[in-house]
């Protein structure tokens, strides 16, 4: 599997580690529900088709990327910058 980095190029994706669920959304810090802080470290689905998931290019340049892939099929469907200067990049 080759991973875009958007700002290295293309990639195997053994420059990359796996950080989890892109799209998991984190309890606010006030919060004071224990159902909503375990649902969130560990409840995940494991959807057939399209999934987002955040890497980081950790033998590279180091950056954050969200893909968007297949989990079927392993097609990398996108790779998209995190952090702040993910706003130049678009």
């Amino acid at each position: 599997m080759r991973l875009t980095c958007p700002y290295c190029g293309e990639r195997d994706h053994q420059e990359f580690t796996y950080r989890g669920d892109a799209s998991a959304r984190r309890p606010s810090l006030d919060s004071q529900s224990i159902d909503e802080h375990n649902a969130y470290v560990f409840d995940r689905a494991n959807p057939d088709g399209i999934h987002h998931e955040l890497w980081n290019h950790t033998s590279g340049c180091r950056t954050h990327v969200v893909v968007a892939r297949n989990t079927v099929t392993h097609e990398i469907i996108s790779c998209d910058p995190v952090g702040p200067f993910a706003k130049v990049m678009k």
